[in-house]
C-alpha cells in the first residue's frame, strides 16, 4: 500500500482554500454541504460569478497570512503563481495545517482522492497523485453500484449502536449480528427512506440476535426486469440487487451477460418457460421463491424485460406478500422500449402515431381475448408482446376489424442485442414475413404508421456501404 486514506472528521473542521479558479472551486465544492469552517481567499482575482456556487462563502480578495491559516485542519492552494502557492503552503504546515497544492503532488502533505459522497458515507479512490482522471473513473464505475440511500442505511446503525453493543456484549457476535443486519431487508427498508419499518426490522433483528431462542431470520424477494438482454441496459438498482443476491431465480429471456453481472457465489435457479414447454409451472416457482425467503436468504426473481409488462411479475408480488415477506419491486426496460430505441423505430410520433399500446399475443388460457377493433385505430402503434406464432390471426384480426393490410409492420428479433435482426413489411404479408426470418430468438412484432421508419438489416447494409 503506497498511500493511506485517513477519514477525517469535519464536524468543526476549518478548511482553507486558495485560489479562484475552477481548480479552487472543485476543491471548494467538495465541503459545501460539510460541517465544516469554510473559509475561501482570492487572492489571484475575482471568481467567475455563473461558476461559484450560491452557498460559497463571501471569498476573501487578499493572500491569507499566518493568523488567517491558525487553527486550520486542511489547506487546499490552487494558484497560478506557483512561488507564491508554495510561500502560503509554508505558512499553513507551520500553523499545524495539511497543505494541498493543486497539480503539485510532490510538494503536497496529501492528494485529494475521487469521493463518492453519501452524507455519512464516504468512498474515496487514490492513486497517489499519479492519476487522478483514472480515480475519478473508477469513482464512477463504484458510484453505479452505491445506492443513493446507503446514507440511510449507515444512520440507522449509527442510532442503534450502542443499543447492539448493550445487548450482544461479545465482539464476534455483534460483527456477525451486523452482517446479518446489512443484508436484511432492514437494510434496504432503510435505502428506501422507509426508516420507521427499517428501525422496526432492525430491532426485531436485535431481539432475535440477543435471545437464546432460535428463530430464523426473515429473508426478502427482490422481483427484477433484466431489461432486453443488453447489460448496459440494466439499472442501477437492479445491478445493486444482482450484486447483493443470496439466490437468483431466472428466466429463459435473461441473457448470460446478465447473469455475468450477479453476484459470482449467488445461488442460481433457472426456471425458464418457452411456448409450449412450461418446465417449472408458475406455482412452484412462486413458492420457490417463498421457501428462500425464509430460509433467510435474499432473492432476487430476476425477469426479462419488465417484470409488470406481461411478465407475471404482479402474481409473484401478491404470492409474496400473502406469504408475509418483505418485497420490493425493480423496475426493467420493456423490450418494446429497447427495440424501438436500437431500431430508430418510434412507438409515437406527431405525424404518424398518436397512441402506443402493448398487447400480447398470448393471453392467458380461456382469458378475454384482445380487442382487435379497438386496436385497428390508424395513427396508432402496437408493439405485440409473444405475437410470432399468432402472426396470421393478429394479422387477419386487425384487417377484418378495418386496419389497412398496406399498414407498415417491423418484427425485431433479439432486439438490442448483437444477434439483432430486423426485418419490415405490411400487414397483409406478416405471416410470410414471420416465417422468412425463421426465429429463434424472443420477438416482437410493430404494427402502424412509425414502423416504416425503423431501419431494417438489409436497408442497415445500405447505410454503412454509402458511409
Amino acid at each position: 500500500m503506497r498511500v493511506f486514506l485517513a477519514s477525517i472528521p469535519l464536524d468543526g473542521a476549518k478548511v482553507v482554500v486558495v485560489g479562484a479558479g475552477e481548480p479552487a472551486l472543485a476543491k471548494l465544492r467538495l465541503f459545501l454541504n460539510s460541517p465544516a469552517e469554510l473559509v475561501w481567499f482570492t487572492p489571484d482575482g475575482d471568481p467567475a460569478a455563473l461558476e461559484t456556487p450560491r452557498t460559497a462563502p463571501t471569498p476573501i480578495a487578499r493572500i491569507p497570512d499566518a493568523a488567517d491559516l491558525n487553527g486550520a485542519r486542511l489547506v487546499f492552494i490552487a494558484l497560478h503563481d506557483v512561488a507564491l502557492a508554495r510561500r502560503i503552503a509554508e505558512t499553513a504546515r507551520q500553523a499545524g495545517a495539511q497543505v494541498n497544492l493543486v497539480d503539485q503532488p510532490a510538494f503536497s502533505d496529501f492528494h485529494t482522492p475521487a469521493l463518492i459522497d453519501r452524507d455519512e458515507v464516504v468512498v474515496a479512490v487514490a492513486t497517489g497523485g499519479n492519476a487522478p482522471i483514472l480515480a475519478r473513473d473508477l469513482r464512477s464505475r463504484i458510484e453505479a453500484v452505491l445506492p443513493q440511500g446507503v446514507a440511510s442505511v449507515a444512520r440507522l446503525a449509527g442510532e442503534l449502536r450502542g443499543a447492539v453493543k448493550d445487548a450482544i456484549p461479545d465482539f464476534l457476535d455483534r460483527r456477525r449480528f451486523w452482517e446479518r443486519a446489512f443484508r436484511s431487508p432492514a437494510a434496504d427498508l432503510a435505502a428506501e427512506g422507509r426508516m420507521a419499518e427499517a428501525r422496526r426490522e432492525m430491532v426485531r433483528l436485535l431481539n432475535v440476535a440477543a435471545s437464546p431462542r432460535d428463530e430464523a431470520a426473515q429473508g426478502i424477494v427482490h422481483i427484477v426486469g433484466a431489461g432486453p438482454g443488453d447489460p448496459e441496459l440494466l439499472t442501477l438498482k437492479a445491478l445493486r440487487a444482482l450484486q447483493d443476491a443470496d439466490v437468483i431465480i431466472h428466466d429463459k429471456l435473461v441473457s448470460p451477460q446478465v447473469l455475468d453481472r450477479a453476484r459470482r457465489d449467488a445461488k442460481r435457479i433457472y426456471v425458464g418457460k418457452a411456448r409450449g414447454d412450461h418446465s417449472v409451472p408458475q406455482e412452484q416457482i412462486e413458492q420457490l421463491m417463498i421457501e428462500e425467503a425464509r430460509a433467510g436468504h435474499r432473492v432476487v426473481r430476476l425477469k426479462g424485460g419488465d417484470p409488470f409488462v406481461f411478465g407475471r411479475g404482479g402474481e409473484e408480488l401478491e404470492a409474496v406478500r400473502a406469504a408475509g415477506i418483505e418485497a420490493i419491486v425493480v423496475p426493467g426496460i420493456t423490450a418494446a422500449l429497447a427495440c424501438a430505441a436500437s431500431t430508430g423505430l418510434p412507438l409515437t410520433h406527431r405525424d404518424h402515431a398518436q397512441a402506443v399500446t402493448f398487447v400480447t399475443g398470448q393471453p392467458k388460457p380461456g382469458g378475454q381475448a384482445a380487442d382487435w377493433v379497438r386496436l385497428a385505430a390508424p395513427n396508432h402503434t402496437l408493439a405485440v408482446y409473444m405475437g410470432a406464432g399468432q402472426a396470421e390471426e393478429i394479422a387477419s384480426s386487425l384487417i377484418a376489424a378495418g386496419r389497412d393490410g398496406a399498414t407498415p409492420v417491423a418484427v425485431v428479433e433479439n432486439g438490442s442485442r448483437p444477434d439483432q435482426r430486423i426485418f419490415k413489411g405490411q400487414l397483409d404479408d406478416l405471416t410470410a414475413l414471420v416465417a422468412r426470418m425463421d426465429l429463434t430468438g424472443p420477438a416482437l412484432l410493430f404494427i402502424g404508421e412509425t414502423a416504416a421508419l425503423a431501419i431494417a438489416d438489409d436497408e442497415r447494409a445500405l447505410i454503412e456501404a454509402a458511409a
